[in-house]
C-alpha cells in the first residue's frame, strides 16, 4: 500500500505509575481526533498508545506495596485502559514494555547496535536522578536538584555501556534544516536546533547494573545490566507494528504527539536510534504545551490536579473532548478553568450547534410531519449564498487545518458553519413562514438548507464530537456509519435529503446553569416564560422580578441613600457577545469583573451588533438576583440610556479595570 494511503499516529507511552490526568487526556484525544478524521477520509490508519511499565520508579512502588513488578503494572494499567474507553478512544493497539514481543524486538535492536559497534561499555561517574532516571551533568545541575522535576539527585559510579548517539549530531542538525515539518511547532523546532547547534552531543547511557535495577529487558549481550528505560520505550513505536504486522505499511510514522517536556528524548535520542538503526525518521514530532489550573502549576501537593474521569462523569465524553481542543491553539500552554468550560458548552455546543439541531428539527416535526422537505423558492438569497460557499469551502480549508494540527481553527471553522445557519433562521424567521399558506414553499427552503448544514455538520465534528455526531446524524434520519469512511457524495452540500424521516430525541447539550456565589438558586427567582423553538422572541425582554406598580404621583419616587447605597454599580468588561436565538431585542454577553465571570442578558440587540460590544468596558448592577430570559439566565443588568429604545451604554472615557465599583 502506498504509504499517502495510510496514517500512523501515536501517543507517548504513559507511566504505568501515573494517575491519568488532563495531560494524558489531552495528547491521547488529540491523536483519536487525527485517527478519526483520517478514517473517515478513508485512508488505513493505525493509532498506537501504551504505558511504560519498567524502570526504577515502578519497581521501588512495587516493593513498597509488597507485590511483584509485573502484579503491580497490572493491577494499575486499567486506570488508562478504562479510560480510554470513557473518551471514546479508538487506538488500534494498545502497548505495554512487558509485552514479550516487545522485549524481544528491544533486544535484536540493542544486539544489532553492539554488532555494529556503536554500543561500548565505560566507566561513569554522573549526577542521577531516580525520578527521571537519568544522569546530568555537572553543568545541569543547580544547588543538588534535577533541572527537570527539581527532586534532590545523587552522585554515582558506575560501569555502563553507551550508544554512540553523538557522531550523528551534524546528521541530525541537517535533517532538522531540511525538513520543516519535522520538529513542530516551529518555536519547538527552534529550540531542539538551538541545542544542538550550540552544545556538544555526547553518548547516551542505554544500560543499569542489575544490582541496582533489575526490573527491565536484559541485555543481549550482559545478562548483567538492563536497558535504560528511555531505549526501551521508544522502540515501542517501531515494535508495536513489528508483531502487530504492518512496519513495512506504515512506517515511518505521520506524527508522534508528545508533552515538550519530552521533546528531546523523541527529536534527539529516538531521531538517533533510527539512523543507527537504519530506519527512516518519522515524518513529523509534534510538541504540546502544559495545562495550568486557574493559572497555577498541577501538583498533587495543591489538590488542583484535573481528572479525566471527573470531568466526563460532570459534563459528558464529548463535551470535555470538544473543550480540551477548543480552548487553546495546539502546542501552546493552556489554562483549565470550569468557568472556561461551562462558558464554552453553553455557547459552542447548548446555544449552538445542539440549539440549531433543536430548532430545526422541531420545525420539521411540526410544520412537515417529521419529513426533511425539498427545497423551494430562495428566501434569503445573499445568505443562502453564504451557507453555500462556507459548506463548500469547509472540507478543504478543514483537511488544511488538520494537517497543519490547528484542531483550535478546525472547530472555530465548524462553528462558522454554525453561526450563518442560526442568522440565517433568525431572520427568515421560518416560525412566522408556518404561519402562512402561500409560504409553505418558503419554509422548506429554510428547513432544507438547515438540515443540509446539520449533516455536513455532524461530519465534520466527528473526530471530536463522536457520540453526539452519530446521534446528530441518527436525528436527521439518516443512515451514515461516521466511524467507516465517508464518500465526496455523501458530504457533499450538493446530497439530497428530501424525504428522510427525522427521529428527534433529547437534547444533544443541555445547558449547564449556573450561579455567582452567594446568590440563590435560579429556581428560587421567579422565571418568564419559556416560548417554544418555533415561538418568535417578545418585542422586549422582560425582567423575571414580579412587576412594581408605578407610584400615583407624577414625579418619580424618591428613595434614600440608605436604599441607593444597596445597588452595587461595577465595571465589566465584554468578552464574547452573540444574539439569543429567536429574539431581535436580546444580547447574550460573557463579561469580566475582574476576579470573575458572568453572564448577562440584555435587551439591546436592535441597537448593538455583538461583535461592536466585544472589548468594551460598561456599567452593570452587580448585585441583581439572577433571572432567566427566554430560558437563559442572566446575572446582572447591563446600564443603557433610553426611554422604549435604546440609545447608548453607559461607559467610561478612561480606562477602568473591570471590577472596579462605579459611585
Amino acid at each position: 500500500m502506498n504509504k499517502r494511503d495510510t496514517f500512523y499516529i501515536t501517543t507517548p507511552i504513559y507511566y504505568v505509575n501515573d494517575v491519568p490526568h488532563i495531560g494524558h487526556a489531552y495528547t491521547t484525544v488529540a491523536a483519536d481526533v487525527l485517527a478519526r478524521y483520517w478514517r473517515l477520509r478513508g485512508r488505513d490508519v493505525f493509532f498506537l498508545t501504551g504505558l511504560d511499565e519498567h524502570g526504577q520508579k515502578v519497581q521501588q512502588a512495587a516493593a513498597k506495596a509488597g507485590v511483584a513488578p509485573q502484579a503491580h503494572c497490572d493491577r494499575l494499567a486499567p486506570q488508562f485502559t478504562n479510560l480510554w474507553q470513557r473518551l471514546n478512544i479508538s487506538n488500534d493497539a494498545f502497548i505495554r514494555t512487558t509485552d514479550k514481543p516487545h522485549q524481544a524486538v528491544v533486544q535484536r535492536y540493542l544486539q544489532q547496535l553492539y554488532d555494529k559497534q556503536l554500543i561500548y561499555k565505560a566507566d561513569y561517574t554522573g549526577w542521577y536522578c531516580t525520578y527521571d532516571e537519568r544522569f546530568w551533568t555537572e553543568k545541569d545541575v543547580v544547588n543538588g536538584l534535577c533541572p527537570d522535576c527539581k527532586r534532590p539527585i545523587e552522585r554515582l559510579s558506575e560501569h555502563n555501556y553507551f550508544f554512540k548517539m553523538g557522531q550523528y549530531q551534524e546528521r541530525l542538525i541537517e535533517h532538522i534544516r531540511t525538513h520543516d515539518d519535522f520538529i513542530r511547532p516551529v518555536s519547538r523546532r527552534n529550540e531542539v536546533l538551538g541545542f544542538l547547534q550550540t552544545q556538544k552531543l555526547g553518548d547516551l547511557s542505554i544500560s543499569r547494573p542489575k544490582s541496582r535495577l533489575s526490573w527491565g529487558i536484559e541485555l543481549p549481550f550482559d545478562k548483567e545490566y538492563v536497558t535504560y528505560v528511555w531505549f526501551d520505550a521508544l522502540v515501542n513505536y517501531v515494535s508495536a507494528l513489528e508483531y502487530k504486522p504492518g512496519l513495512e505499511r506504515f512506517w515511518p510514522a505521520d506524527a508522534h504527539l508528545v508533552g515538550k517536556d519530552i521533546l528531546t528524548t523523541h527529536a534527539v535520542y529516538w531521531s538517533t536510534m533510527l539512523m543507527a538503526l537504519e530506519r527512516p525518521l518519522p515524518h513529523s514530532i509534534f510538541a504540546h504545551g502544559w495545562w495550568t489550573v486557574d493559572g497555577e502549576k498541577m501538583s498533587k501537593s495543591r489538590g488542583n490536579v484535573v481528572d479525566p474521569n471527573a470531568m466526563i462523569d460532570q459534563f459528558g465524553a464529548d463535551a470535555f473532548r470538544y473543550f480540551l481542543l477548543r480552548e487553546v491553539p495546539f502546542g501552546q500552554d493552556g489554562d483549565f478553568s470550569r468557568t472556561t468550560m461551562v462558558t464554552t458548552i453553553n455557547s459552542a455546543l447548548a446555544n449552538g450547534i445542539g440549539n440549531l439541531l433543536s430548532r430545526t428539527l422541531t420545525m420539521i416535526e411540526r410544520s412537515c410531519a417529521g419529513t426533511i422537505p425539498d427545497r423551494g423558492p430562495a428566501v434569503l438569497p445573499e445568505l443562502e449564498q453564504r451557507i453555500e460557499d462556507v459548506a463548500r469551502q469547509l472540507p478543504g480549508r478543514i483537511e488544511a487545518g488538520y494537517n497543519a494540527l490547528l484542531f483550535r481553527d478546525v472547530l472555530l471553522m465548524v462553528e462558522e458553519l454554525n453561526s450563518a445557519c442560526d442568522e440565517y433562521i433568525d431572520k427568515s424567521a421560518p416560525w412566522k413562514l408556518a404561519k402562512q399558506p402561500e409560504a409553505q414553499p418558503q419554509l422548506h427552503t429554510v428547513l432544507n438548507t438547515s438540515a443540509r448544514a446539520l449533516r455536513l455538520l455532524a461530519i465534520l465534528l466527528y473526530p471530536f464530537m463522536p457520540t453526539a455526531a452519530q446521534q446528530m446524524i441518527h436525528q436527521l434520519g439518516l443512515s451514515l456509519d461516521l466511524s467507516q469512511p465517508v464518500s465526496d457524495e455523501n458530504s457533499s452540500w450538493d446530497k439530497t435529503l428530501a424525504g428522510s424521516r427525522i427521529q428527534k430525541g433529547a437534547s444533544l447539550f443541555p445547558r449547564i446553569e449556573t450561579k455567582p456565589q452567594g446568590a440563590k438558586p435560579v429556581s428560587e427567582t421567579p422565571a418568564s416564560p419559556q416560548p417554544s423553538p418555533v415561538t418568535p422572541s417578545p418585542a422586549a425582554a422582560q425582567s423575571s422580578a414580579p412587576p412594581v406598580a408605578a407610584p400615583a404621583a407624577a414625579q418619580p419616587a424618591q428613595i434614600g441613600i440608605d436604599d441607593f447605597m444597596k445597588i452595587q454599580l461595577k465595571a465589566a468588561k465584554v468578552l464574547a457577545a452573540e444574539r439569543v436565538p429567536k429574539s431581535e431585542k436580546l444580547l447574550k454577553l460573557q463579561v469580566s469583573l475582574g476576579s470573575e465571570q458572568r453572564q448577562i442578558v440584555a435587551g439591546i440587540g436592535k441597537k448593538y451588533e455583538p461583535e461592536t460590544l466585544i472589548g468594551k468596558t460598561i456599567v452593570i448592577v452587580a448585585n441583581l438576583k439572577p433571572a432567566k430570559l427566554m430560558g437563559i439566565e442572566s446575572q446582572g443588568m447591563v446600564l443603557a440610556a433610553g426611554d422604549s429604545e435604546v440609545r447608548g451604554l453607559a461607559t467610561f472615557i478612561e480606562d477602568v479595570e473591570p471590577g472596579t465599583k462605579v459611585k
